[in-house]
């Protein structure tokens, strides 16, 4: 299109508050985008660890109870004839006891792990830190 004589040439495309709107827009949009990216990753990481920890706290339970069950009915045949009933009593308060320790020593462990999606919400905390400064 070209310019008439005696009246402004129109302005480029992207320039003024339309442009700038698209721009602003554009760049919302592209923040957006790399956060959710991030989560999905962050989302992915926490999948693969979660299921790598299942398998292998199947394994060491399933091994851990098979060698209980089996070493516990060894103790009580090798004490079937000077005091079964003390022998299982004392197991019983043996993997009791085990038990509260395994549990208090699991949730001891959770409260270290890191929160799920803590970069996420960093960058996040960021972004709206950088919305709300007073400099350009």
């Amino acid at each position: 299109m070209t310019a008439h004589p005696g009246l402004p040439s129109p302005p480029p495309p992207g320039a003024g508050i339309v442009g700038a709107l698209r721009r602003a827009g554009d760049q919302l949009i592209a923040t957006v985008q790399d956060r959710l990216t991030l989560v999905s990753l962050e989302l992915q990481e926490e999948k693969a660890r979660l299921l790598r920890a299942h398998l292998w706290l199947s394994l060491a339970l399933g091994a851990g109870l098979l060698a209980l069950a089996f070493g516990s009915l060894t103790l009580v045949y090798l004490m079937r004839d000077y005091a079964p009933l003390a022998t299982l009593l004392g197991l019983t308060a043996l993997y009791t006891a085990a038990c509260v320790g395994l549990i208090a020593g699991l949730r001891s462990l959770l409260a270290r792990e890191p929160r799920p999606f803590a970069a996420s919400l960093d960058e996040l905390t960021k972004d709206r830190t950088c919305l709300h400064s007073e400099h350009p």
